[in-house]
């Protein structure tokens, strides 16, 4: 027998994790009821009361997108994980594909509908701008794709784009509608069958107040039927939905994966949290909340980054850095002295910005009133 190595045989000390107050981009806080959900017993993923708990799971979402879509699941793993579902099943090598670029995510999309063989044309806007239907409609008219895809709340921007009759224009082009809806699923108004939008993702950690694991996805039954007449197998194994859907679906579930049981009760319990206070009633209270930010934002002389209110995501707000202040040194002041995480923009808006976000759980009156004492105790340092 070999010599057993004794070097990494450490004894650390009890897990103990610092009570931050996560108001940035995500993840948010986790409701408790959620923790609570999550603390029950593992079930295997067969089990058939784990499968009553997966179709609830279901049905709760059908609610929360405001769709009838019979394929509404969830993947087992992040939101990037949802993105790449959407993306693996829809797109067929030759497809071609139109992407709307606002911002990092959007770029995030056509990259991996270029490695999914997708013949990928882009139209963009500035960060923190959005396009207007005429725009949509002209790049319809010059590409002539197969699919549009378009995130509805661009993270890294804080720009949320209108979606209402896009699909319907995309419809009457022979195109179909793909939306990223991360980081607006239960945070703002989004109605997937009156948009006649056809494939959509998100993820748990945000407006669901769940941590991170567990993505919802939906496709509409055209999305499907394109899936089903794919003249090429869907270039991922783990994410192609035809060998999903026998698990989520039907009298008889066969394996795919194992899926985890506690992500299962966590997201339900995130559902059933939107669904008690009810959709208008929730979409209202981010709104609220995110309005009471704006402007004690604005009574510190800072400025949004998305100039429109109502260009602006309720779950997230892009925050200018003034002259002469150091975004990191902030954001690591408020997490070392106050606890709280917000975060700082990346790739084209590094150092410009704040990202601060009001998300599910967190989106409350006494989050806001805290963020912003904490914000001008550390600016006036």
């Amino acid at each position: 027998m070999p010599v057993i190595h004794v070097t990494q045989q450490q004894t650390f000390p009890q897990l103990d994790v610092p009570p931050r107050l996560l108001l940035g981009p995500g993840p948010a806080n986790t409701h408790p009821r959620v923790v609570q959900a999550m603390g029950m017993p593992t079930l295997g993923h067969l089990d058939p009361v784990l499968l009553t708990l997966m179709g609830e799971v279901q049905e709760l979402l059908r609610y929360a997108w405001q769709t009838e879509n019979e394929c509404t699941l969830v993947i087992s793993g992040t939101g990037t994980a949802a993105m790449e579902t959407a993306v693996a099943n829809l797109v067929e090598p030759g497809d071609v594909v139109l992407v709307g670029v606002i911002g990092y995510f959007g770029q995030r999309l056509v990259e991996m509908a270029g490695r999914y063989g997708g013949k990928v044309h882009t139209i963009a806007k500035a960060w923190g701008e959005t396009f207007t239907l005429a725009e949509i409609e002209a790049a319809l008219v010059q590409y002539q794709p197969a699919i549009l895809m378009l995130v509805h709340a661009e993270t890294s921007t804080g720009a949320l784009q209108s979606l209402a009759s896009i699909g319907a224009l995309c419809h009457a082009h022979n195109c179909l509608f793909l939306t990223d809806s991360v980081t607006s699923l239960g945070a703002a108004p989004l109605f997937l069958d009156e948009w006649e939008i056809d494939v959509a993702y998100s993820c748990s950690q945000k407006g669901l107040s769940c941590p991170p694991g567990a993505s919802p996805i939906t496709f509409s039954p055209r999305a499907l039927h394109k899936l089903e007449n794919r003249k090429h197998k869907v270039g991922s194994w783990y994410f192609d939905i035809t060998l999903l859907r026998p698990y989520w679906f039907g009298a008889t579930r066969s394996y795919h994966h194992t899926m985890s049981s506690n992500m299962i009760y966590a997201l339900r319990e995130g559902l059933r949290l939107v669904a008690e206070e009810g959709l208008e009633a929730r979409w209202q209270c981010h709104q609220a909340n995110a309005h009471m930010l704006w402007e004690g934002l604005a009574a510190l002389d800072l400025t949004c980054h998305v100039s429109d209110p109502a260009q602006r995501i309720p779950s997230l707000t892009t925050v200018r850095v003034p002259d002469g202040v150091d975004a990191a040194a902030t954001a690591k002041q408020l997490l070392h002295e106050y606890n709280i995480e917000i975060a700082g923009g990346f790739s084209q808006l590094a150092g410009k910005v704040w990202r601060i976000g009001l998300m599910g759980y967190n989106s409350r009156a006494e989050n806001v009133a805290l963020l912003l004492h904490a914000l001008e105790r550390v600016l006036h340092e």
